[in-house]
């Protein structure tokens, strides 16, 4: 029984020769001592059910093969100026059948990433409100930086004292300032960071404000541009940690 080549199932007539030499089982340098080529035109006889475009790349390629063959058969010229048609075919087959290989390995991936569930982006929506009177973050960002670059500048030591272990955490120095809060009623910004005997104290220091001002535990206000930063006891309420 005769093996059925329906060119429609093909991209194009390199397409159809892979097929070939794969069902053959040789190697694309050998096709042109096989029947590669007779196989070629037996699949080609019907061209009806293709357009004139594809159908001139099938016969195109026929009359590559046949030329191919004919100079196999001839006495070669002492000298050709030309390049070998034969190693310009091989050369295309396999430059194509790299591409095909690699576009099969990515429909691969793209299967298994298509088989994949993603969470769809939430829009995270909170009801806490930050209190701030009369001044912006980008004041209370510039106010911290200060406080930073004058630690830094200085060049007197702090006093010594004993320092606990972990006792820079941001809970403890959140029970500090509502401590602190407590005991006065309000403080000054920079007051929070008097004594503070590292860079890690006063960003831990910093952080835990951060933290009461969401939870609304404190409020900070600034009348003026220039006028000193202040903070009160908010009316969140809560165990301290809790926001």
């Amino acid at each position: 029984m005769a093996y059925l080549v329906r060119l429609t199932d093909f991209e194009g007539p390199l397409d159809l020769l892979l097929h070939l030499i794969g069902r053959a089982k040789v190697k694309i340098e050998d096709i042109f001592v096989s029947e590669i080529t007779e196989q070629y035109l037996e699949s080609i006889e019907d061209l009806s059910g293709l357009d004139m475009d594809t159908a001139s790349e099938f016969l195109q390629m026929a009359a590559t093969l046949l030329e191919i063959k004919s100079r196999a058969l001839l006495p070669k010229p002492p000298k050709e100026e030309e390049e070998d048609p034969r190693e310009v075919l091989i050369r295309r087959l396999e430059e194509y059948k790299a591409i095909k290989e690699a576009g099969q390995e990515l429909r691969t991936y793209e299967a298994v990433a298509g088989a994949q569930m993603t969470r769809i982006p939430m829009e995270i929506v909170t009801e806490t409100k930050v209190e701030l009177k009369q001044m912006s973050l980008s004041a209370l960002q510039q106010a911290f930086i200060n406080i930073l670059l004058r630690a830094e500048k200085e060049n007197t030591p702090p006093p010594a004292r004993r320092i606990a272990r972990d006792s820079f955490t941001i809970v403890q120095c959140m029970t500090n300032i509502l401590t602190r809060l407590e005991r006065e009623g309000e403080t000054a910004f920079e007051a929070l960071f008097e004594g503070a005997a590292s860079r890690d104290e006063i960003v831990t220091t910093f952080l835990a404000m951060l933290e009461l001002l969401k939870a609304n535990r404190i409020v900070i206000s600034q009348t003026g541009i220039y006028e000193p930063i202040m903070i009160y006891k908010g009316k969140g309420g809560g165990e301290v940690g809790e926001s």
